[in-house]
């Protein structure tokens, strides 16, 4: 027998000597207290000890082992645990049934490695356990009688006949990997599924007419756009063409399964085609692209039309309608990933679809990408998360074997792309892209799947691209092998049509029917989009979005809220249910909350919560995502609260007055028992430790409520940059680009405080970089009141746009406001000096207006108080964009024409918002640049040495207002770049 180790289960893996002889006593005793799969393991061994192996080796059989103890190296090789049919009666069992049941166990492990998946059929190599020899079989065998219970058959098989079935299974054109799944129900479900079937579908002669007639389109709808547009990228779909009846009946099985409506994400290779013949883009409308007729709106970009998305309603021939949902992509490949899991999870609360069965993600990948970014890993762990979890997403690979010009053998150092989903038991269907059937077949496995065990499953579409990266690319450069091996191809729908001819399910007269309908059909679309052009976009107003506005106003909104609503919120939020053991260190802060009305001064902690809470009793629900967000990572908000003794949960701001539940009788807003409406839910999760899926996952979520206040907090502001591709392609551009809207609010902790360069900035200027056509709003608010009104403008305003803030550290918890000021106030862009504000105050005096945004506000006050200064105003810009200079230019003309504007900044100059505002003032109200005071351009955030920080905020405050009043008459040397910009 060869050297070469059989495959283990992997139940077996860790078994050694001492554990087995333990087991074996226990076993012994009572054989149904061990493990199924080691009870079936010490039954063979039994059977061999009592003689009943005994065979002679003549037949291609070793001898039978003696009555030594159980070990490792002859536990049977085999997934035993998992067989259809394992613990058959001890009186049936042999050794040869073993090796048998071995010999199983391997094509199910290795099966996948022999598969004919390769749409070349280049010779792959066959793994040894597949053979009769690893197994110590022989020809002689062949003929000889099994048990097929193993294979969930009834009676009895030759070993040829369990060869050729199993052969057909696992070694044909589907290559199935199963045996990695660690959830023994989930296996087994999976095994009896594929093997019952063979692997295939049974398919009616109509159904696969109808994989002819997919076929047929998606290869006409490529020949004619390259040869109309020849100059054009389309990123077409050849070589991959099975992927449209793949598609189709896996939209069409989910339908049957329940399913309403599906969220789908792809990269540009093939989302033409599938927009087409998936979605229901109509040819008019992709031809009204091609031919650039349809001009976009004024304060719109557009994009290329192969990252678009578009939605539809499908009617299927099973009578069901799907609503269809392709979200719009830029060229990073796999950001779109939790862009699409968060789009389908909002959905999913729409439809009340707390199973998750209603509504299901698709996601298409590329072979190179899956592997290669890490964003599908983010996404991944994502999966089974409570915050986060979807209830499994169908995954497509379309694996042309190729990234752009880079081969596999550079791209990656798994065998396969999609062993990625291994992390997290995710069953993997690798099937040949020439078989349009088996395509079919797998994405009927993998619909079943995901609906019975709601979790993830992936299909490995094996094909290859016709031509290069786009059409104009010359593939012979990098690979010349894989040029001459397709040009020789003929494409999926020739040979198929060949085989339906040979079949005789169809005649030569049905496919050029077909064939002419199809072009017709083509020609005239493209006639119809010359003469009259079809919008090709979706209205971003349209269904929920109804009644939103595009366009930005500084108009102010009533965000105000009455004192009683107040109280009720605090009464709440020092409330916990009877018999709850509250952390002794938290019962203050409960208590103080429940007392805020009566206090009367609040912080920004404090403001916050009250946001959220007076939102969800006006029926508002909130979505609240991120890193140690239930507690906040600097311990300021504690909306969960944990029963030290017991560890169990409770969130007051969910307890305010009864829940109002969507989908029922009782939604948010409807009357309660106590004649009060219904208050809304507060959705608040700790995220996994990533910053790019989570951003994506929460604007996607986003893009599909606007009634929702969704929430993304960062664990410091400066890792937001983690994110960087989400913000850029998706956030700041997505409303010039594809006219998407969203509300979505992040907030990121920020402030210099000596913590270091990793730990002071969330990089207000990059935002501010990427501003333009009033996309974002960038805010740094000041005090506790201007947050509770920031917060309830976003969800009360007629538009939605994202809302960035720049969020304190060391004030969370300083009172800075009079709760006063939530019942009669509203947020200001710009507040004015209040020591020029109140009654009698003489602004002629003052000499120098200093602009500031965020704490530094504070520490400039507190030094002006110290040095009884009356010439110096302190003018807070509270929102840095959209820029509110009509505002801030009334502000300045209340004080002398002859005072000096200066702009001051914790930040160094080129970071912030000191060149932002300065080319404002400059180019909005014509007056010169502010003279800059604070640290000067810098590479880093910020110094590392808490004596160095104190040493240079010290002189930032000393150059705008004055040295300490114990520092002497020598003034400190300025060290800061103060000069005029």
């Amino acid at each position: 027998m060869s050297s070469v180790p059989r495959p283990v289960p992997p139940s077996l893996n860790n078994w050694n000597a001492e554990f087995l002889d333990e087991q074996y006593r226990q076993y012994q005793q009572d054989p149904g207290s061990v493990p199924a799969d080691m009870r079936a393991f010490f039954q063979g061994f039994d059977l061999a000890n009592a003689g009943e192996l005994n065979l002679s080796p003549g037949a291609g059989q070793s001898e039978a082992r003696g009555a030594a103890p159980p070990s490792r190296e002859n536990a049977p090789a085999g997934p035993v645990q998992i067989t259809p049919g394992a613990g058959r009666p001890a009186g049936r069992a042999s050794h040869f049934q073993a090796v048998v049941d071995d010999f199983i166990g391997a094509y199910r492990d290795h099966g996948h490695l022999a598969a004919k998946i390769d749409p070349f059929d280049r010779e792959r190599e066959r793994p040894r356990s597949l053979t009769l020899e690893y197994h110590e079989l022989g020809a002689g065998d062949l003929d000889r009688m099994v048990d097929a219970e193993a294979l969930g058959l009834h009676g009895e098989l030759t070993l040829r006949e369990v060869i050729t079935r199993l052969e057909s299974i696992y070694c044909s054109t589907i290559g199935a990997e199963l045996m990695h799944i660690q959830d023994e129900e989930q296996r087994a479900w999976l095994l009896e599924r594929f093997e019952r079937t063979g692997g295939r579908l049974e398919l009616t002669r109509p159904q696969r007419a109808h994989i002819l007639e997919q076929l047929v389109q998606s290869e006409l709808f490529e020949k004619f756009l390259g040869k109309r547009y020849p100059g054009e990228k389309r990123f077409s779909l050849e070589g991959a063409e099975a992927l449209i009846p793949l598609l189709n009946h896996m939209l069409e099985s989910a339908s049957d399964t329940g399913v309403e409506e599906v969220v789908l994400g792809m990269a540009h290779r093939g989302r033409l085609n599938v927009l087409n013949n998936i979605i229901g883009k109509t040819n008019e409308q992709i031809f009204t692209e091609f031919e650039e007729l349809w001009t976009d709106d004024v304060d719109s970009s557009g994009d290329v039309k192969y990252h678009r998305g578009y939605s539809g309603t499908r009617l299927f021939p099973n009578g069901k309608m799907v609503h269809l949902a392709m979200a719009s992509n830029p060229s990073h490949l796999e950001a779109v990933n939790g862009v699409v899991e968060g789009r389908c999870r909002a959905k999913q609360r729409l439809r009340a679809d707390f199973k998750r069965e209603r509504v299901i993600p698709v996601l298409m990948h590329g072979d190179a990408a899956v592997v290669g970014q890490g964003v599908v890993a983010e996404v991944l762990n994502m999966s089974q998360l409570e915050g986060y979890t979807t209830g499994g997403t169908i995954h497509v690979v379309v694996n042309n074997h190729i990234g752009f010009t880079t081969l596999p053998e550079d791209g990656r150092s798994s065998r396969y792309c999609t062993d990625i989903g291994k992390a997290i038991d995710a069953p993997i269907f690798h099937v040949n892209g020439d078989d349009p059937e088996a395509c079919v077949a797998v994405a009927q496995f993998a619909v079943e799947f995901r609906q019975k065990f709601k979790r993830d499953v992936f299909i490995d579409l094996q094909c290859f691209r016709r031509y290069g990266h786009n059409e104009q690319d010359e593939v012979s450069f990098t690979q010349p092998k894989m040029v001459k091996m397709i040009k020789s191809k003929p494409s999926v729908l020739k040979t198929y049509t060949e085989r339906l001819l040979g079949e005789n399910v169809i005649q030569e007269a049905d496919v050029q029917a077909i064939r002419h309908r199809i072009d017709e059909a083509l020609e005239q679309a493209q006639a119809a989009a010359r003469k009259t052009p079809d919008d090709p976009t979706i209205d971003p107003g349209s269904a929920r979005w109804d009644g939103q506005q595009h366009a930005y106003s500084h108009e102010p909104v009533d965000t105000s809220v009455s004192m009683e609503m107040l109280r009720e919120v605090c009464a709440g939020l020092g409330r916990t249910p009877e018999g709850f053991n509250v952390n002794p260190k938290l019962k203050s802060l409960l208590k103080n909350r429940s007392e805020l009305t009566e206090t009367g001064r609040i912080s920004y902690a404090d403001a916050e919560t009250l946001a959220y809470g007076t939102l969800l009793v006006e029926g508002t629900a909130l979505r609240l995502s991120g890193q140690d967000c239930r507690r906040g990572t600097f311990s300021h908000r504690h909306a969960v609260l944990r029963d030290i003794e017991t560890a169990e949960t409770f969130t007051p701001l969910n307890n305010i007055r009864e829940m109002g539940i969507l989908g029922t009788d009782t939604p948010p807003g409807s009357v309660g028992p106590d004649g009060k409406p219904r208050q809304a839910k507060f959705c608040v999760y700790d995220s996994p430790l990533s910053e790019a899926s989570v951003l994506a996952f929460d604007y996607g979520y986003s893009l599909s409520d606007p009634n929702m206040l969704v929430l993304w907090e960062a664990q410091f502001g400066d890792f937001v940059n983690g994110a960087q591709a989400i913000i850029d392609q998706f956030l700041a551009s997505a409303e010039a680009k594809w006219e998407r809207w969203s509300g979505l609010t992040m907030l990121l902790p920020h402030g210099y405080e000596g913590a270091g360069p990793e730990h002071s900035s969330c990089r207000i200027e990059r935002f501010l970089e990427l501003c333009g056509q009033e996309n974002l709003q960038v805010v740094y608010p000041t005090d506790a009141a201007q947050t509770f009104h920031m917060l309830r403008r976003q969800i009360k305003r007629s538009f939605r746009k994202p809302l960035i803030v720049a969020t304190p550290k060391s004030l969370l918890r300083v009172e800075t406001s009079d709760i006063s000021e939530l019942v009669n106030g509203r947020f200001r862009e710009m507040i004015d000096d209040p020591m020029f504000e109140r009654d009698g105050a003489d602004r002629s005096k003052v000499k120098k207006v200093a602009l500031v945004c965020g704490k530094l506000y504070f520490q400039l006050d507190e030094r002006r108080r110290e040095l009884g200064l009356e010439d110096v105003a302190i003018v807070r810009i509270e929102q840095l964009y959209p820029f509110h200079h009509e505002m801030l230019a009334g502000i300045l003309r209340g004080y002398p024409v002859g005072a000096e504007l200066v702009y001051a900044q914790e930040e160094p100059r080129n970071a912030a918002g000191y060149l932002f505002v300065s080319d404002h003032i400059q180019t909005d109200l014509g007056l010169a640049r502010p003279r800059y005071i604070g640290r000067p351009t810098a590479a880093s955030p910020a110094t590392g040495s808490k004596k160095q920080h104190k040493k240079e905020q010290e002189q930032l405050i000393t150059d705008v207002i004055g040295p300490k009043p114990d520092a002497g008459a020598d003034k400190p040397k300025n060290t800061h770049a103060s000069a005029h910009a």
